[in-house]
């Protein structure tokens, strides 16, 4: 130890001299402030994950307020055999055994922090002391309405009517106001590369105390939001592919995406078994119906998204899978006993937490088996089950004391009819609270929201224990995803150069093609596939929804491809074509079981065709494999899973011979109820 004091001193003093003042946040602030390394913060692991990782500086207050500092640092290591560090923070390991002690300074504090590696795993020696608790202190320092404000996100998708693609004063204000902990973006706000990271970087220079979670549904497939990102398909065509090695490498890119962007967390992967084919909701979402392959490839997904610096959200616990009603319309119920569900809807969120996963989002679905609560709607005074969303049961009996889990809680959206039509605003947001939930997500207006909390605190029905809990877990994700309010903001163009580097790369292109083509499953094939088309004269692509994407993925391989759009049975002239056609091709499109009920106008078309051309048609499941179960008589038929660009074209090639089909049905497709048509795990090859 004496030794080390000397050394370091030797190296620190230099080091002091010439250095300028450290930015601050306020004057006051900048004389009072301690420069602590982030990672000696006690809630965060001890483990060190890969050869290389970055270490945060932060100047930590008496008042309780931290913030990154990344300017006028020095960086050094006492044992670069050991491990080395740049400028910037980014220590490398040089793959030996042994201990070093990395330290920062700034000209006037200074804190080291130990790094001892033996056979092949590395991991912190911590530094000890009152000044590395600065999220307790936080915690403690904070006054109510700042508690309340670290668990709200809600979202600012339209202002006036009009999307927000850029920030306005008013938002501006509410951010400072209610010291919002998070906000949530979507398709609307998000157009551009550069419009996102300068409306992103604006939400943060908003925020004024520790930093803002900036979250997104980018799961990939039917749920994407980044009109600029790389459209990935879906889970289930990662379950069609059985590859936890595209699995990760998705996660990791989408992951990549996100961070260049500035957004911090990403509301996936979804891990709700699909197992009931009349779920309009979770569907395609899905990895698949098998709780192993669930769990397998939600597990490689989340570790690319958190290997990609980005916080990652399993949902919708405890499984919204085995669900025949949408949430966003009404409250769905799964009946089964506890016994059940561990072993299917629960397994892959257990497998996720065992696994680390950051955050949890609850599902707008009662579990009466789980809590038999019932409470009376508000919507029409009837008796309902209490959903999993506002239940103490589920959230903090079920989740955290018997299955473990420690990180952050979110609720689905809180304006989701499940919720808003039974609950008003504010008593579904306390009974959430009380619950057990950190995030309350999207909650039906802010202003009500936030004063119900406050007088709800004051009135003792929410304590402020409850609420020291939740705040000092979403501290401990900000900083486990090096999340702070930072003194000094990267410059915008910087980050808008490095975003565009990133957002829809060639190297992301070429995986989302990858999984597109490895996820195309053959069902069935009476010969008809692949077709010669030099053999073909004329191609016949019959359809409506996302009909146009399916001709022109085939045209660019066929130079006479006809579309004939209808989502009604076809006139005889229609019909003349068809029979005329060298090789028909149907594109269907359903999301619920109306939709591929052999009586729908749609599947009365698709029979319609396949009775007039029985050799010569090929159907294609745009997005649910389940289709052919209103046409089981089709010579071929294809599924991809989602109606993004590469899954036509990797259709398209497999029709044409140029995609040997390798994908497996991640779900059983029934013939009725009682009988199977193709079971889990078919797929057919050339």
């Amino acid at each position: 130890m004496i030794r080390f004091l000397i050394l370091a001193a030797v190296l620190i003093v230099p080091l002091f001299s010439g250095m300028g003042k450290s930015d601050s946040v306020s004057a006051e602030q900048g004389n009072n402030g301690h420069l602590i390394i982030a990672q000696n913060i006690p809630q965060l692991d001890d483990e060190i994950k890969g050869e290389t990782f970055d270490l945060s500086a932060l100047l930590a207050y008496e008042n309780g307020k931290y913030v990154e500092v990344k300017e006028n640092l020095k960086w050094g290591s006492l044992n670069k055999n050991v491990a080395s560090i740049s400028n910037e923070g980014v220590v490398t390991l040089s793959g030996q055994s042994g201990k070093t002690f990395i330290f920062v300074t700034n000209g006037k504090s200074y804190d080291r922090i130990g790094i001892h590696v033996k056979h092949g795993e590395a991991n912190f020696d911590k530094q000890k002391g009152h000044k590395y608790d600065i999220i307790s202190n936080a915690v403690r320092s904070m006054s109510v309405k700042e508690k309340v404000g670290q668990m709200l996100m809600p979202d600012f998708r339209n202002w006036n009517g009009q999307p927000v693609t850029e920030m306005n004063d008013e938002i501006k204000e509410l951010v400072k106001k209610y010291h919002l902990g998070g906000v949530i973006l979507f398709r609307e706000n998000v157009v551009t590369t550069e419009q996102t990271v300068r409306l992103v970087d604006e939400y943060k220079k908003a925020n004024e105390d520790y930093g803002l979670l900036l979250s997104i549904d980018q799961e990939g497939g039917i749920v994407t939001r980044l009109q600029s990102g790389t459209d990935f398909p879906g889970n289930m065509a990662l379950g069609a592919t059985r590859s936890t090695e595209l699995a990760e490498s998705v996660g990791y890119a989408i992951g990549s995406e996100l961070h260049s962007l500035g957004i911090n967390m990403n509301l996936a992967p979804v891990l709700d078994v699909n197992n009931n084919p009349d779920n309009p909701v979770i569907g395609v979402r899905s990895f698949g119906e098998d709780p192993q392959l669930v769990a397998d490839l939600g597990t490689a997904y989340t570790k690319g998204l958190q290997n990609s610096g980005m916080a990652a959200t399993a949902k919708h616990f405890p499984g919204h899978g085995d669900t025949a009603t949408d949430s966003h319309l009404g409250l769905p119920s799964v009946p089964h006993d506890k016994e059940r569900l561990l072993e299917v809807e629960l397994y892959p969120f257990q497998q996720a937490m065992n696994e680390g996963i950051d955050a949890i989002m609850t599902a707008h679905v009662t579990f009466p088996k789980i809590d038999p609560t019932t409470v009376i709607s508000k919507k029409d005074g009837t008796e309902i089950a209490l959903p999993a969303t506002l239940s103490y049961e589920v959230l903090t009996n079920l989740m955290r004391n018997e299955m473990g889990f420690d990180g952050v809680i979110s609720t689905d959206a809180l304006n989701m009819k499940a919720i808003a039509d039974h609950f008003g605003p504010v008593d579904a947001v306390i009974r959430a609270v009380n619950a057990g939930t950190d995030i309350i997500l999207m909650p039906v207006g802010l202003e009500e929201v936030a004063s119900g909390l406050y007088e709800a605190v004051e009135k003792g029905e929410i304590t402020e224990e409850r609420l020291n809990q939740s705040v000092e877990r979403l501290l401990t994700l900000k900083a486990k995803r090096g999340i702070f309010k930072q003194v000094t903001e990267t410059p915008v163009e910087e980050k808008i150069e490095h975003a565009e580097e990133v957002v829809g790369n060639i190297t992301h292109k070429e995986t989302e093609l990858e999984v597109a083509r490895k996820s195309i499953t053959l069902v069935q094939n009476n010969g008809l596939l692949p077709a010669d088309k030099n053999n073909l004269d004329s191609v016949v692509v019959i359809g409506n929804t996302y009909s146009d994407s399916l001709q022109k993925a085939l045209a660019e391989h066929h130079s006479s491809v006809e579309l004939i759009k209808s989502t009604q049975p076809l006139s005889e002239a229609q019909l003349t074509k068809v029979r005329n056609a060298d090789l028909v091709v149907l594109g269907t499109y359903t999301f619920n079981v109306s939709g591929r009920s052999p009586s729908s106008p749609q599947m009365q078309m698709v029979n319609q065709v396949i009775q007039a051309a029985p050799d010569k048609t090929v159907a294609v499941g745009i997005r649910n494999p389940y289709d052919i179960m209103a046409f089981p008589e089709v010579t071929s038929y294809i599924t991809q899973y989602g109606f993004r660009d590469a899954s036509f074209k990797a259709s398209a090639e497999t029709i044409f011979g140029l995609n040997n089909p390798s994908g497996k049905l991640p779900v059983t497709i029934y013939r009725d109820a009682d009988s199977v048509l193709y079971p889990f795990g078919h797929g057919l090859s050339y």
